[in-house]
Parts: C-alpha cells; structure tokens; sequence
C-alpha cells in the first residue's frame, strides 16, 4: 500500500515538472534579525505604571552598549516619552541618557539637538534644566567645526543666565567656557531675537558672574574664563583686579580657583604696570601678583596653600628683591619704598627751618603711617616660603621645596640664600619631605657651596633608616661642592660610619667617594698622608685589602690623583699594587693614572672615541650588506657566511658598549635564519621519516629555538620600529610553519591536522591585518609568497596546504633587516647577593628566611609588571615571584633599581647546598584571529572560535647568583 502511494506521488510530481518545466520553486530563506533597542525600550516604558518602574527601566537599560545605527530610534523613544512624562526625576534621567547617547561612537547628534533644546524652552524643573544644558555641552563638544551649532548654544546659554537655580547659571557658564568664540566678540541678539541688546563680548558676560551671590556660580565663572584662555583667547588685564577680589573670598572653591587666574594673568602681562592700593607708587603685574600669591601661602585651607607654592615656582620673572622678601619673616621699612638721602634733605630743606625744639611735635611726620596697609608687597609675601616650608601639612612643605627649587634653579643668588632653608628641611619628620629636599638639592648643587655647618646637617641624615633616604644623600654629596678640607675629613668619616652601620650601602658609599675625590683634589691632597697612614721616616703596616672601608678611603685618594699629578708622590709602595689590584677588579671607580715608571693605558677620548664609534657602525652596516647576498651562494657557503658574520657581531658587541644592543639582535636575527636554512637542508626531507628520527627531532629542536629567539627580539630590545616588528614575526610564522610541516610528516590522517592549519591560515591573515603598511619591505619572503596564494590556501586540504608551505619555505628568501635609529637591549645586574660567601644561611625548615635582592635594571620597559625573581632549589623545585611596585627605583632615564626581599623555605637538608636566584622577563603575546577566509575543509555553521588566549613566557633577564643556605631541621 505504502509503496503504491508513492508511485502515485512520483507520477503526479513528474507532471507538474513536465508542464512547468522553466519554473522553479522558490527556497524559503531564513533572516536572522537582532531584536531593535528601541522597540524594547518602547515595551519596558508602556509597562511602567509608576515613575519608580519606568526609572529602573532606564536605569537597566543604561547598562546595555547601544550600536551607532540604534541611537537615533532609541533617542527619538526617549524624547517621545520625555513630552509625556510628568514626573521630574525620570524627565531628569532621561535627559542624562540624551547626553550619555551622543557620545556614541558613529552617532552625529545634530539630528536630536532642536528637540533637545524645545524641551530646554518648557522645562519648568531647575535640575532638569541644567541636566538638558549638561546635553547640550556634550552635543556642542560633538560637533566642534559647526559654527551655527555653536552659536544657538551660545544663544541658549544666555538666555538661561539669569535663571535663579545656581546648576543651571553654572552649565550656561561652562557652555561659554566651551563654545564660546575666541576670535570676536559674542552677539547677544540671535538672527531673529527681540533681546534688542549690544553685542558684548564674551569675557565681559562671563566676568559678571564673579561676583554672584552663589560661590558655585562664582567658581564656574573663573573656570569658564580659564577654560578659555586654553582654547586660545587672550584674557583682559581688565578682570585682574576683580580676580584679585576674589583672593579673599570665603569660600576655598573660588580662593583655589582666583589663584589660578592671577597666574595666569601675570604669565600673559608680567611688564603691565599697576597702581599700588593706597598708595602713589606703582610696580609691575607680575610682582604683584607674585605677592598676592604667596599670601594665599598662609591660607586656611591646605588645598590652596598647595596650589599657590606649586604656582610660586613657575614664576620666574619676579623681581630679585621681591624673590628674596620670601625668604624673610621681617618687614622692611612698613613695606614702604624708602626715601634717598638727598629726597631727604630736599623735602627739610623746602621746609624753610629745622626743627628748633620750641613747639611740640614739629618735626613729626606729615603723615600718618598706617602699619596695617600694604604699600609695596602683601605682608604675606614677607616670608612666605618660610611659612610653606613650617607649614603643618606635609603636602604643603613638599611643594614648598618644589618652588623653591623651580626658582633656585633659574637664580645663582637666590640659591645661595634659601640653601640654609633646604638643609633644615632634611630633619622632616614625614620621609617623603626629607628625600624630596635631598632631590631639590642635587637639582641645584651646580650653584651653591657648602659650608662645614651645612654639610654637617646634611651628614647627620646618613643615620637615617631609610635606604632610599641614604642613597639619595649619597647622590647630593657626589655633585657637592665643598669649600675647605675640614669638610672633606668630616664627610669621609660620616660615610665610613656609614658604611660600618649598613655594609649593604657599600657600592653606594664608593660611588660617592669616587665624584667626591674628583670634584676636590686640591682638598684631599694635604690630608693624603693621613688618609693612607704613611710617614716620611716609618714603614707603616700594609692594610687589609678586604676591608671595604680601606677600599673606600682608596677611590677617594684615586680619583683625586687623576687631576693632581704630585698626589703619586706620596703613595707607598703598597699603595701602588692596590692600585694595580682595584684597577682591574672595580675598573669603574678607579681611573687610569698616570704612575712614575707605568705607562698610562686609557681608553681613547673626545674625537679618537668618536671616531672608533662611526668606524664600528660602519662594519656592523657592511655585515648585514654582506649576507644579503646569501641567496646567490650554495648552502655550505651561506651557511659559513652567516656563522662568521654572527661571529663578527657577537665580538663587536663585547667591543664597542655603544653597540652592543644593535650587535646583539643582528646576531640574534641571522642566528634564527642560520637555524632555518639548516632545517630546510633537502637530504633531511628527501627520505621518509622513520628513516630519519633523529634529524626530525634535529629539526623540531630548531625551530622551537627560533621561537624563543624571536621572543627574545621582540621583548628584550627596545627602540625598535614597526619595520623590525614585522621581520620579526615573519621570521615567527616561517618557524610555524615549520613545525606544520613536521607535524604532517610524523602524524598519519587528517584529524590532527585540521585545527593547527587553520590556526596557522588565522596568523597569517591577523599578520596581513597588522603590518599592511610594512608588506612592500617583505617581497619575495615567505610571507609575501603565502598571501599572494591565499584564497588558494583557504580552499586546500590540509595535505596540500603542508606541501604548498614546505615549497614556499625553501624557495623563498628571508627580509633584509634595516636597523632604526637606537636598539638598547635590557639588561640587569644582581649586586647583592653577591654569591662570594661561603657562611650558608641557616634556618629552620619549614619556616622562612628572607634574602635581600639589589640588582639595577638597564632600559627596560615597564618592570613593575614585567620583572620578576626565580629561585631554583638543587632538587629541582622552582618558585617565581613577582616583586611589589613599590620595589622598583628609578635613578635616571632608562634606569631602574631593584631593590626586594625574597622569602625562602624548604624541607630539612643533611648539608648546605647552593640556589640559584636570577631576574626574568614576562612577556605576553598574541595575535587575534580575523573573521578572513574560512578553510574548505571546516565550513560548518558553527560560530567561531573565541580568540587564541596569549602566549606567554619569560627570558632571563641577568646572570644567575649562587647562594648557600642550610635549612636545619626542627629541635623537638
């Protein structure tokens, strides 16, 4: 029966086929649609049925992104709700989400901007009002190039001046603050306005409001006329006055905000000449202003205390005797210019007599001087940074010491007499202050010389238990100079205590010494034969060379006989071999000297040294030139060429310091093409594979290692551009793609193949996306082979694809690598521990102890994040951390110091035994996967992959020290 109705139904069908034979049945095809913003947003809003639930709805549906192409539907949803709402707060919402909505990526807010401001006109809610002015600033500072936009902004924002609730004065201020026009002045009168009003520029109407009744409208009206002196308009002296006014006011807003504006007043007209209160005398704006300024230094709030001695050390066009009254508590003359002796004598002499005595007070003064009003100079600029540097908040004393510095610095005179103020500043009692005064100092050492009581000061914070206090210290006295002999005794001594106290500052202490004895040869060479305990008739015991004080008292005498020849003179004869000794093993500290009977070796100075520079550059370009021809020769030749030029370089590097980076990564880079051309040898890939185990696993080896040398060039160098990047990364994909092809050759089947091609085809497409403007560098490469057949490699079986990558490898030619301007490669130095002592650390096992790390790191980028410490135990076990932020130093550019604690536990060991602790490099890299092209053979519906998480790893970033510890076990 079953089968007897489907012949019936075949029949039928083919009849109707045969009948209609051009007409085809048309496929129903499925659309999928993301549901519309709008829409939702209309439903959620028709469902409300109080305030309170169309207010959680917006507040819900601020959280959820908006597409570019949704925000016009969702405004025009919003505004058409916002006509029928009656209550305040969601009209008030609504208006915030206008503004939070023109923001949107891809979204031009002209089309929303006359409903925004038809409602603006019917608004009877002051906070709404001033949330729909919030709108209108951010539609304004969307579409800045539209002046008619502009201009009805402006226009609203005056015409809701005069409005009684102080957010909505304050959003019309900020709205001519932002948009005003900085060129001409602003009309008060719209094209078709019945204000009826004169033009008046746009400084005056803002400057209006400085005396508003609110201090929120009078702190937005100084903020709107900064706001446009940084957009370009000059501001009028006319307002210096009344922001003069405004130093007084009650309110710290506005005091905070008038300091502001006077600066900038007096940066714009330092030279104008303005009258004195009360007075005939006249001075110029930036004096003035200047004492102005310094008598807010004793405001009572700590906020403008800081803000005013921040400004103090910008201004650098102050008088010199207005600079140096800072300095001064006592007022002179009551503030009074004071009279010449000849003004004197002429005024008596006008007179017609001197005073005879016979009537009372004759010779009084015509005047009454009232010592309460200020002439000249505000009283409070009598000392005002002494009154910043005693002041109770410590972040007023640091930028106290930060505007002294500023104004130090650009004053020789200046520098001299607030140096006493500096030195007492080292007995702070918040450690921030005292460093801050160690740093100012050094900033301005080349101007000042200390006297004996001043460096003694300065030596007694040597006892501080702060490193970073001590090694700040030990940096000053480096660039000090000091004016007697004395001082030099009374320094070496407090750094030998010093370095007696804590022997970890060791380093540091000879470091100092060494500038010390450099910048005073002519003070050290009467104390010479006291510092190394000869007599001119006696042999004197030879001292100990292990003692780092000795060392110590050595850099110093040395360093200061390079410029004071008859120094040698008085050396012993051991005196001469510990020179011999230091040279070689602190050849840093110790110079070359030129000795009786020795011939002075240095290393080439001034032009020699240049010289040897540009000679060495010149090789380094010769080597990469020359393996560029390494595509013409046979491989036993290229590859002998690339292994002598990798040599060439690696030596340059150790030669020449200067180039040592550059060296390193062109070696580092032939050194992968050296490792990829091997590979690629034709008897390793002309057999099959069981024949040949031990070359794959050669191979394989080989192009793991290109993998990690590629890390290392792009992590471990800096300077590089994106010309380097891209070779770098074509170099990553060649090693890929080798160990594709390893893996096709040593897996049967088409399974484990699949998800590596297309992971391969992905990095290929993301390295196309992301160094397009870098492809024309790369012809001929592999890569550049690989996209010209790319739709073809998308549509091959894995098998095919392996063979079409193993071709392109070995026929295609490697990028010639162009070096920019500067390669620095990071490097970093563990100076403690020292892996010398033989004294093994003992402690309990299963307790902790801890070891003290101090290695200084050379240009690299980011440590907080990127550096971290590895200890390696003997039986294995190896614990990476990472140190705090707070760790890290930064001395100088491209400089940073390490300076931590690790923390070390282990099981109870039957002997010492030594670990290995060593600094590594993090890094993290990836590549996301494109939506390119699909793969043939993976066409299924499913959605993509989520993005290839990163790769991450680490290099050694220093040399690994050797420690011994000893954990004990327990006592029971």
């Amino acid at each position: 029966m079953a089968a007897h109705l489907k012949k019936r139904v075949y029949e039928e069908f083919s009849k109707v086929v045969q009948q209609h034979p051009h007409e085809e049945i048309p496929a129903k095809k499925l659309r999928l649609t993301k549901p519309s913003k709008s829409a939702a947003l209309h439903v959620d809003l028709c469902k409300a049925s109080s305030p309170t639930d169309a207010l959680q709805y917006l507040l819900q549906f601020a959280r959820k992104p908006v597409e570019a192409d949704s925000v016009e539907g969702v405004v025009r949803i919003l505004l058409e709700h916002y006509y029928k709402e009656t209550d305040s707060s969601v009209r008030l919402k609504i208006a915030s989400l206008l503004g939070v909505l023109s923001k949107t990526q891809g979204f031009t807010p002209d089309c929303i901007l006359d409903d925004v401001i038809n409602t603006l006109n019917n608004e009877k809610s002051h906070q709404v009002l001033a949330q729909l002015l919030d709108t209108l600033l951010v539609i304004g500072t969307q579409l800045p190039e539209s002046l008619n936009i502009r201009h009805r902004l402006i226009d609203v924002a005056y015409k809701h001046l005069t409005d009684t609730y102080f957010g909505v004065r304050n959003k019309c201020l900020q709205l001519l603050g932002c948009l005003g026009s900085v060129d001409k002045p602003l009309p008060r009168e719209s094209e078709g306005g019945t204000m009826g009003v004169a033009a008046k520029d746009v400084q005056s109407i803002i400057s209006d409001y400085f005396g508003d009744q609110d201090p929120r409208v009078r702190t937005a009206a100084i903020k709107a006329m900064l706001q446009l002196h940084e957009r370009g308009m000059k501001l009028q002296q006319t307002i210096y006055n009344q922001a003069c006014k405004l130093l007084s006011d009650d309110y710290e807003q506005v005091r905070s905000a008038a300091v502001q504006m006077v600066w900038v007043l007096s940066q714009l007209y330092p030279e104008s000449i303005v009258p004195i209160p009360s007075s005939n005398e006249k001075i110029r704006l930036v004096d003035d202003s200047f004492g102005k300024i310094c008598h807010m230094v004793s405001d009572g709030s700590w906020v403008v205390r800081v803000q005013a001695a921040k400004l103090l050390g910008s201004m650098q066009q102050v008088s010199p005797h207005f600079l140096e009254q800072t300095l001064d508590k006592k007022l002179m003359s009551d503030l009074r210019r004071k009279r010449t002796a000849h003004e004197r004598a002429k005024e008596l002499y006008s007179s017609g007599e001197f005073s005879s005595g016979r009537k009372w007070a004759d010779d009084a003064p015509k005047e009454k001087v009232d010592t309460t009003a200020v002439n000249l100079i505000d009283s409070g600029a009598c000392g005002a940074f002494v009154h910043g540097l005693e002041d109770e908040m410590y972040e007023v004393r640091i930028a106290a010491v930060e505007a002294l510095c500023a104004l130090a610095q650009s004053s020789p005179s200046f520098a001299e007499k607030c140096l006493d103020f500096l030195v007492d500043m080292f007995n702070d009692e918040i450690e921030e202050v005292r460093l801050q005064s160690i740093h100012v100092l050094r900033q301005i050492s080349t101007h000042i010389t200390l006297r004996e009581d001043q460096l003694d000061t300065v030596l007694a914070v040597l006892e501080d238990s702060s490193r970073d206090i001590r090694e700040a210290l030990h940096e000053l006295l480096c660039y000090t100079n000091v004016s007697t002999k004395e001082c030099i005794q009374l320094a070496l001594l407090e750094l030998l205590k010093n370095l007696t106290k804590y022997p970890t500052d060791r380093n540091s202490v000879w470091k100092c010494l060494k500038f010390l004895g450099s910048r005073h040869p002519t003070l050290v060479l009467p104390i010479v034969p006291e510092l190394l305990s000869t007599h001119p008739y006696f042999d004197t015991p030879e001292p100990d060379m292990d003692d780092p004080a000795y060392i110590a008292v050595l850099v110093l005498v040395f360093n200061a006989a390079k410029s004071c020849p008859t120094m040698t003179a008085l050396f012993s004869d051991h005196t001469f071999r510990h020179y011999a000794y230091l040279r070689d093993s602190l050849s840093h500290l110790v110079p070359p000297l030129r000795l009786p009977g020795r011939k002075l070796t240095s290393a080439p100075e001034g032009s020699g040294l240049a010289s040897s520079v540009e000679s060495a550059q010149n090789f380094l370009k010769e080597s990469l030139a020359r393996v560029c021809s390494v595509q013409q020769l046979d491989a036993p030749g290229a590859q002998s060429l690339l292994e002598f030029t990798i040599r060439d370089l690696q030596r340059l590097g150790e030669l020449q310091t200067e180039l040592a980076g550059a060296a390193d990564f062109c070696a580092t880079y032939l050194r992968c093409q050296l490792l990829i051309m091997k590979a690629l040898q034709d008897k390793l890939w002309s057999v099959a594979v069981p024949l040949y185990v031990k070359q794959n696993a050669m191979v394989s080896g080989a192009a793991v290692q290109v993998l990690d040398e590629t890390y290392k060039l792009e992590f471990l160098y800096s300077g590089l551009e994106s010309r380097q990047i891209a070779t770098i990364h074509h170099v990553r994909l060649q090693a890929k793609a080798l160990q594709l092809v390893l893996l096709a050759r040593a897996r049967r089947g088409v399974e484990p193949l699949l998800s590596v091609c297309e992971k391969f085809l992905h990095e290929v497409d993301a390295f196309q996306r992301l160094f397009i403007t870098e492809l024309p560098h790369l012809q001929d490469s592999f890569v550049d082979k690989l996209l010209d057949i790319m739709p073809r490699l998308a549509g091959s079986k894995p098998a095919d694809l392996v063979k079409i990558l193993q071709t392109t490898l070995r026929h295609s030619c490697f990028p010639q690598l162009k070096l920019p301007e500067q390669i620095h490669r990071a490097t970093a130095t563990i100076i403690e521990p020292t892996g010398e002592s033989d004294n093994p650390l003992r402690f309990t096992s299963g307790l902790v102890v801890a070891l003290d790390i101090d290695a200084t790191l050379e240009h690299v980028q980011d440590p907080q994040t990127t550096v971290k410490v590895q200890v390696l135990y003997p039986d294995g076990q190896s614990h990476v951390i990472q140190p705090k932020p707070a760790d890290f130093r930064k001395p100088g550019p491209g400089r940073h110091r390490l300076i931590t604690q690790v923390y070390l536990s282990h099981s109870a060991w039957t002997e010492p035994c030594q670990i290995e602790v060593k600094l590594l490099l993090a890094y993290s890299s990836s590549i996301s996967r494109s939506s390119g092209p699909r793969p043939a053979w993976n066409e299924s519906t499913d959605s993509p992959s989520p993005p290839e998480s990163a790769i991450e790893g680490t290099i050694p970033l220093s040399k690994p020290v050797k420690v011994f510890i000893m954990p004990k076990p327990a006592r029971r």
